[in-house]
């Protein structure tokens, strides 16, 4: 009932502001931009035209332009871009895992962490895990500048929320008879977590960090938007110059790189799970 009230609440009151429009001309507009995406650029690596004539306003010739040269260096230009975001997924994923491991384990119930400390983890993981990466992407790039570590950092900080939450909540489901059994044995905490959490807990945990590893090569795509390094800035140049056959081709690379890394990080997780 409350959710029914809040979606006709939300319809009502964006309509009443007029923030519902679809704006001028919007199926001519969709029509006219698909029509010239479903061109790729990158096709004319084989059928460009090797002499093209650009061409001012008056009929001047401007310069003249191998269309086939300057589509391979545009698409050297995105393979670039595509291992860089790759890279930036990955490392972030990895700093994240490494953050998200101490937070985890004093936020999960049953371990007993000192409360204190419990509720000080659950707290960061919280508010890690509900500011968005291009939110992160702006402060980690006001700080260390532009390019990649701006977005290593800005993956690592949401992903590792993210990445607790998920650690606690498994360690929470652990049958803990032989965790109390290694515990009565005198063994210190450290003792009790090697020999009786980690090894239960670490099969899934690895599966969790593949999973979102998966969403962070995803979520890196857009983080040059903000600076952050990979596609991002290529996708913004191509949306605002309005090149909609590269942007056809960003986003086939996109697909090609997520759909590729999705089933080998499946491939992963039915191995170890």
């Amino acid at each position: 009932m409350a959710c029914g009230l809040l979606v006709l609440a939300s319809l009502w009151t964006l309509a009443a502001e007029d923030e519902l429009s679809l704006g001028r001309k919007p199926w001519q507009n969709l029509g006219k931009t698909l029509t010239e995406m479903s061109e790729p650029s990158f096709l004319r690596v084989w059928f460009g035209h090797p002499n093209l004539q650009v061409r001012d306003a008056d009929g001047q010739v401007l310069r003249v332009e191998d269309q086939r040269a300057t589509e391979v260096r545009y698409l050297q230009g995105v393979g670039r871009a595509l291992w860089t975001t790759l890279r930036i997924a990955t490392l972030g994923t990895v700093l994240a895992a490494l953050i998200a491991l101490p937070l985890g384990l004093l936020a999960a119930r049953n371990l007993q962490a000192p409360r204190a400390f419990a509720w000080g983890a659950k707290g960061v993981l919280d508010a890690l895990r509900s500011i968005h990466t291009l939110v992160f992407g702006l402060f980690f790039v006001g700080i260390v500048g532009l390019g990649a570590t701006a977005g290593i950092l800005a993956v690592a900080a949401h992903s590792a929320g993210t990445l607790g939450k998920l650690l606690a909540e498994a360690i929470e489901s652990l049958d803990m008879q032989p965790v109390d059994a290694v515990r009565a044995t005198g063994a210190t905490p450290g003792q009790v977590f090697f020999l009786g959490v980690w090894p239960a807990v670490l099969p899934q945990f690895v599966s969790q960090v593949l999973y979102v590893w998966e969403f962070n090569i995803r979520d890196s795509t857009i983080l040059g938007l903000v600076g952050a390094g990979g596609l991002g800035l290529l996708l913004s140049e191509a949306m605002s110059l309005f090149q909609w056959g590269r942007l056809a081709t960003l986003l086939l690379a996109i697909v090609l790189m997520v759909t590729t890394f999705d089933a080998l990080s499946r491939a992963v997780r039915r191995r170890i799970v």
